[in-house]
C-alpha cells in the first residue's frame, strides 16, 4: 500500500549548500587541497568503532601523497589485556553489563603510543595520516576528520558477522553479548571521546554506506546541528523483526513485504537513530546522538539537562503483535537496582499507548489481588525449566485493550502486551533492561532460548501493585485539562513514580502548544496529516503524518499544530510528552 509515514526525514541545513562532498573522488580532492598548504601536515583520521578501516585505507589513505601513514589501532593493547580491563563491566550476563567509566587512551598501550608520538615528531616535511579509532590521542592534527556512523548501522555489521567488538576477533559470538559489549563500553567510551573532537573537527566524514561516503565541514555540521534545534524534526525510524512480530507496520509503513514480521519500530531513540542533513545536493547520515552531544541545552532545555546531562531521556516506539504472539512477561527494575546493578542513573519507567488493537486483545499489568509471590515465582521457575507452562490466567491481570487506552508502567509493574495489539511504547531512555520473567516457551530468531532474568525480576517486582491498585492508578488515568474551540487537552499520565508527563489534544482547529523550557516528543495517533508552524514565523512549517513521532527542541518555545489542508475534516489527536518539573 503507499504509505505516507516518511522514513526517510531530513533536515535541510540553510547556508552550507557548498559544504559537504560525495564520493570518494571528492573527497579526496577537497582533503588534499587542504593537507597541502603547510611544509608538514598532520592528518588525523578518528573513527568511531564499525567503521570499516580497509576501505578507508584503500579508498583514501592510499591515494594521498603521505611521508608516514600510522594506524593508531596498532598500539592498542591486545583482546586478552581489554578483556581483563573490562571484565567487571562486561560480567558474566549474557545480556546485561555494567555501564563503563572507561577513557579511552587505557586501551593503549602506552609505550606504543609513545612510540607513535615519536614517529610523527621525526618526520620534518610531508604529510602524517594517522588513522584509526582514537587516532587522535596520537596528535591533536593540523587537519581532523571524524569520521561516524549510527549504532544502528554498527548493529547490522555486527548481526551480518562482518564485525565484532572493538579489539576483540568475536564477530561470530552471540549477538547479545556483543550488543552487551558495545552498550555498557563501546559507545560510551566512544561518545566520551568523539564529543570534544567534534566540536573542533574540520570534517565529519560520513561512512554509513559502503563506498558512499560523505562529508561536510566541521563549520557546517556544527550549525546543522545548531539550526535543527531551532525547529520541530524526526530522527530516522528503524524497524526491526521479533519471535512475536506482527503485520500492521509492515502494511500501515509499506515495509518490506517479504519480511516475516516486524516487531519493533524505534522512532525517537537518539542513542540508536540516525540524523539526515541535508546540505545541497548532499545528504549527511550521522547518530542523531551528535545532536544530543553537541547541543544538550539547546535541544533538552536547561533543567533536562541539568538533570540527565547530555542524554535525550524521552523514547518513543512501536510495538507491533497484530497478527503476532504475546511480549515477553516481564519487568523492569526499580531506581535504586538499576543504579546498584548496572550504573544507570534512571530506570526504564514506561507506558502503552494503544494505536490499534483487534478485538479480544489485552495487556498484561499487574499481579492479580491475592497472588502469593512465592507460589508465583514457583510457577515460573518451573515454567522456565520447562515442567509446565506458566499460568498467567491464576497469577496476572489481563486487561482489555482498545484504541486510544494508555496503560501506565511505572518499574517494578509486571506487565507485556497481548498479541493483537499496535503500541506506542512511551517510555523512559534507558531501553534494555528488561527482565523476562517467562517466553511462552519460545526460541529467539537465533533459534537460541530467550534469556530469561528471574533472580533479577524477583528483586524488583511490586507485589502491591495488584488488580485493584492497577485499575486506580494505571488503566486510563484520563483528565481533561482545557478546551477551546474545536479542541481538548487530556491528561493521559504517566504516573506519579514516572518523570514525564502525557498530554493528548484533540483538534480541528489549530492549537497553540509551549515547550515551557525543555524539550517535548509528540506523534500524530489519529488523523491523516497535520502542520506544526511557529505563530511568530520562527521556522518553516512541518508536515507531520500519521503515526509519526517528532521532537520539538525546548529553544522553540511557542509552536503550533493545525489540521493539514488535506484532512477530510474528522478530529486529529497529538499524544505529547515532556519531563515534569
Amino acid at each position: 500500500m503507499h504509505t505516507t509515514y516518511n522514513k526517510f526525514p531530513e533536515v535541510t541545513v540553510q547556508g552550507y549548500d557548498n559544504h559537504a562532498w560525495q564520493g570518494w573522488s571528492s573527497i579526496h580532492s577537497v582533503l588534499n587541497t587542504r593537507v597541502s598548504t603547510a611544509a608538514k601536515t598532520v592528518l588525523i583520521v578518528d573513527c568511531y568503532p564499525g567503521v570499516r578501516l580497509d576501505e578507508l585505507e584503500q579508498q583514501l589513505v592510499t591515494t594521498l601523497d603521505t611521508a608516514l601513514v600510522l594506524n593508531i589501532e596498532s598500539a592498542r593493547r591486545d583482546e586478552q589485556a581489554l578483556h581483563d580491563l573490562l571484565a567487571r563491566n562486561l560480567t558474566d550476563d549474557r545480556v546485561f553489563g555494567v555501564l563503563s567509566c572507561h577513557h579511552l587512551d587505557e586501551f593503549f598501550d602506552s609505550d606504543k603510543l609513545s612510540q607513535l608520538r615519536q614517529q610523527i615528531d621525526a618526520v620534518t616535511a610531508g604529510l602524517v595520516v594517522v588513522y584509526g579509532s582514537g587516532a587522535a590521542l596520537a596528535h591533536p592534527g593540523d587537519v581532523l576528520v571524524y569520521a561516524d556512523l549510527p549504532r544502528w548501522e554498527i548493529q547490522q555489521r555486527m548481526r551480518s558477522g562482518e564485525m565484532g567488538n572493538w579489539g576483540a576477533a568475536n564477530q561470530h559470538e552471540d549477538m547479545l553479548r556483543r550488543y552487551k559489549r558495545a552498550f555498557f563500553v563501546e559507545w560510551r567510551v566512544f561518545d566520551r571521546h568523539k564529543t570534544p573532537l567534534l566540536r573542533r573537527a574540520d570534517f565529519l566524514l560520513d561512512t554509513t554506506r559502503t563506498n558512499q561516503p560523505a562529508m561536510v565541514s566541521g563549520e557546517a555540521l556544527r550549525a546543522g546541528l545548531e539550526q535543527t534545534t531551532t525547529q520541530p524534526f524526526r530522527v530516522v525510524p528503524f524497524f526491526d523483526p521479533g519471535v512475536w512480530g506482527g503485520q500492521w507496520m509492515k502494511q500501515q509503513f509499506d515495509l518490506d513485504p517479504s519480511a516475516a514480521n516486524y516487531a519493533w519500530c524505534f522512532d525517537c531513540v537518539p542513542e540508536e537513530n540516525s540524523l539526515l542533513l541535508r546540505f545541497g545536493a548532499v545528504r549527511i547520515e550521522i547518530p542523531s546522538q551528535d545532536l544530543v552531544l553537541l547541543e544538550p541545552r539547546a535541544l533538552l532545555g536547561e533543567k533536562v539537562h541539568a538533570r540527565f546531562g547530555a542524554e535525550f531521556p524521552i523514547r518513543f516506539d512501536f510495538l507491533d503483535t497484530i497478527g503476532g504472539q504475546n511480549l515477553s512477561f516481564q519487568v523492569h527494575p526499580i531506581t535504586e537496582y538499576i543504579q546498584q546493578q548496572f550504573g544507570m542513573h534512571y530506570t526504564q519507567d514506561e507506558s502503552y499507548y494503544i494505536l490499534e488493537a483487534r478485538p479480544g486483545a489485552v495487556v498484561y499489568l499487574g499481579t492479580k489481588t491475592g497472588t502469593d509471590p512465592q507460589a508465583m515465582m514457583d510457577d515460573l521457575r518451573r515454567a522456565g525449566r520447562g515442567e509446565k507452562t506458566f499460568d498467567d490466567a491464576r497469577f496476572v491481570n489481563q486487561i482489555p485493550a482498545k484504541k486510544h487506552d494508555h496503560f501506565l508502567i511505572p518499574a517494578g509493574t509486571v506487565h507485556c502486551s497481548g498479541a493483537g495489539t499496535m503500541v506506542l511504547e512511551i517510555s523512559a531512555t534507558p531501553y534494555i533492561f528488561t527482565f523476562k520473567l517467562w517466553d511462552w516457551g519460545r526460541l529467539g530468531l537465533d533459534g537460541l532460548p530467550r534469556p530469561v532474568h528471574l533472580e533479577h525480576g524477583e528483586k524488583v517486582i511490586d507485589w502491591q501493585r495488584d488488580t485493584q491498585w492497577v485499575h486506580q492508578h494505571l488503566v486510563n488515568q484520563f483528565e481533561p485539562i482545557a478546551e477551546g474551540n474545536r479542541w481538548r487537552e487530556e491528561r493521559t499520565g504517566l504516573h506519579e513514580r514516572e518523570f514525564i508527563e502525557t498530554r493528548r489534544h484533540w483538534f480541528s482547529e489549530p492549537v497553540v502548544h509551549h515547550t515551557s523550557g525543555g524539550v517535548n516528543v509528540l506523534n500524530l495517533v489519529e488523523g491523516g496529516e497535520a502542520i506544526v508552524d511557529s505563530p511568530t514565523g520562527a521556522f518553516e512549517p512541518f508536515t507531520v503524518h500519521y503515526a509519526e513521532t517528532f521532537i520539538i527542541p525546548a529553544s522553540v518555545g511557542e509552536y503550533r499544530i493545525s489540521p493539514s489542508a488535506n484532512t477530510s475534516g474528522r478530529p486529529l489527536a497529538t499524544i505529547k510528552a515532556w519531563v515534569r518539573s
